[in-house]
């Protein structure tokens, strides 16, 4: 049988550098493409030697091709934290359209299945909670977020559009926290911000009073998901996450303890506009279908990350 080719978009990126090598690993030829906007080519340096892997130096918000047969695509384009989409909101809403909508074209020439990467983000600053599917969210389309929030969704809807429209194979994740080696240093999110403010014995900067929740998965479980829900014959979106919940507070505290710095702290600072208060996958649906839950527990997840984060920051 043939070597199945896959593409991986935003392949020098954190949760796409961990899909180039589980799929490299799965024996699947890949195809990785990034603008490098926020990847970083040392994600994915230790697969150019091989031959079943190839990188191309891209932007997805441009025409796309790619020669040969193509099996599927993995859509993990995209600025994906605040500090990134806020300061690029064109790009971030430009590959959220443009580029989703050339990669559908290309799956639909090489008769591919696709897998777009969406995001708990969808849901906005929730009124249910946990989030389940069927939730349809609460986002404020002008507000700061909205770039990111309104490209992930219009992603979706142009996905099923091509589905039902073209009978095209499609899948969507919506993915909720993740962590784990290769998050960038500066990358504006919580747990890189807390890591490298605890290293570098500074207080961990908590918005608002810390009692807001967020459910952090570690990124081997997520890429264990989304390769479950690509093979699998499932259409709708799947949320997947870890639902164990803590909040802000808790998690500088775990962080705290973790590190061991003497030197760091905490420091209070505003709530930014439109951030959720809360953040809890339901993964009934995934568990039901995919047979997946995470297995990873937090502490162990983070004990591999900050084994990571200790030797990057500086």
């Amino acid at each position: 049988m043939a070597q199945k080719r896959i593409l991986i978009t935003g392949a020098a990126g954190f949760i796409g550098s961990h899909l180039c090598d589980r799929y490299i690993k799965e024996g699947y030829h890949v195809i990785g493409m990034d603008n490098l906007i926020t990847g970083n080519l040392e994600n994915i340096a230790h697969l150019f030697p091989l031959e079943n892997f190839e990188f191309y130096h891209h932007d997805i918000s441009k025409f796309v091709f790619v020669p040969g047969d193509l099996h599927y695509i993995l859509h993990f384009a995209s600025p994906a934290s605040p500090i990134d989409y806020l300061k690029m909101p064109i790009q971030t809403l430009k590959v959220g359209s443009l580029g989703t909508h050339n990669l559908l074209g290309l799956a639909r020439v090489k008769k591919a299945r696709i897998l777009i990467a969406s995001t708990s983000e969808v849901y906005g600053d929730p009124l249910v909670h946990p989030q389940h599917e069927e939730y349809w969210g609460n986002v404020n389309p002008i507000g700061p977020r909205g770039v990111y929030d309104e490209a992930k969704r219009f992603q979706e809807a142009i996905t099923m559009a091509y589905h039902t429209y073209h009978g095209l194979e499609t899948r969507i994740v919506r993915i909720f926290n993740t962590y784990g080696p290769r998050m960038r240093v500066e990358d504006g999110r919580v747990l890189p911000a807390f890591f490298s403010q605890a290293i570098k014995g500074e207080g961990l900067t908590i918005f608002g009073d810390g009692s807001q929740t967020r459910s952090f998965c570690y990124v081997d479980d997520l890429v264990e998901g989304i390769f479950r829900l690509l093979l699998s014959d499932y259409v709708l979106p799947v949320n997947l996450g870890n639902p164990d919940e803590i909040t802000i507070k808790q998690f500088a505290d775990e962080i705290l303890a973790l590190v061991n710095n003497p030197k760091a702290g905490i420091v209070n600072r505003p709530l930014p506009v439109d951030d959720p208060k809360q953040r809890q996958p339901d993964i009934r649906r995934a568990k039901e279908i995919l047979g997946w839950e995470p297995t990873y527990d937090r502490r162990s997840g983070l004990l591999l990350t900050y084994e990571y984060f200790k030797q990057v920051v500086h």
